[in-house]
Formats: C-alpha cells, structure tokens, sequence
C-alpha cells in the first residue's frame, strides 16, 4: 500500500514548450515583410542592369563613338533602360576591340530620412 500511495504523488514531469509566442510571430512577421519590400524595390534595379550590360555588348559592335552610342540608344528603347543613355556611356579601344563601360547609380527611399543607394558599373568585356 505504501508503494502505491507513493507513485501516486509523484510530480508530474515538466515538458518546456518551444516556439514562437505571438508577439515574437508578429515582429518576425514585420521584419519579413520589410525585408520583402526592400527586395521588391531593388528587383527591377537589378533587371535593368542586366539589360544595360546586354545592351553594353551589343553596342561594342558598333565601329565609331557615334554608332555604339546609336546602338545602345536603340538597344535601351527596346528594353526600357531610363538609367543610362548612349551619351553616358564611356567609349574606349583595346586592340582592335571597342570597349564600353557606363556606370550609374539608383536610390530607393526607404523611410523618413534612410535612403539605399545602390551603385551599378560594369562594361562589354
């Protein structure tokens, strides 16, 4: 009788709960979002330098100043490059080959007085 009444006492084992409490959910849920915006507005800023660096390539065909910056201007109107133009662009030789290199930057407004500036460069080699 006594073994009995003794394993009825016994304390219950204590189990430690894991996870997130709601307040802990709701700032990461913030933070997520926030990081989410931010990558929706660099997005389209890494798109177009993909497009500038495309367009930078086609344009080293041209053989004169004059025509790779034609080229480019024409290449930009058809992917809709609004960062650089034709005469932004710096024109040079190595060798035989035409060289073309822009470089430029985009800002994006965060909040009140935070801003992320985001500097892009790169040529046709």
């Amino acid at each position: 009788m006594y073994a009995q009444h003794r394993q009825s006492h016994r304390r219950p084992t204590v189990v430690r709960q894991r996870g997130l409490t709601f307040v802990g959910l709701l700032v990461v849920g913030i933070l997520v979002a926030m990081a989410a915006l931010v990558v929706a507005q660099v997005f389209p800023t890494y798109i177009e330098y993909l497009a500038v660096q495309k367009a930078s390539v086609k344009a080293a065909q041209g053989g004169t100043v004059a025509e790779v910056r034609t080229l480019f201007d024409k290449a930009a109107a058809i992917d809709n490059i609004s960062s650089v133009r034709g005469a932004d662009l710096n024109v040079t030789k190595a060798g035989n080959a035409v060289v073309v290199s822009f470089s430029y930057s985009k800002e994006i407004h965060l909040a009140g007085p935070a801003w992320l500036v985001m500097k892009y460069e790169g040529s046709s080699r």
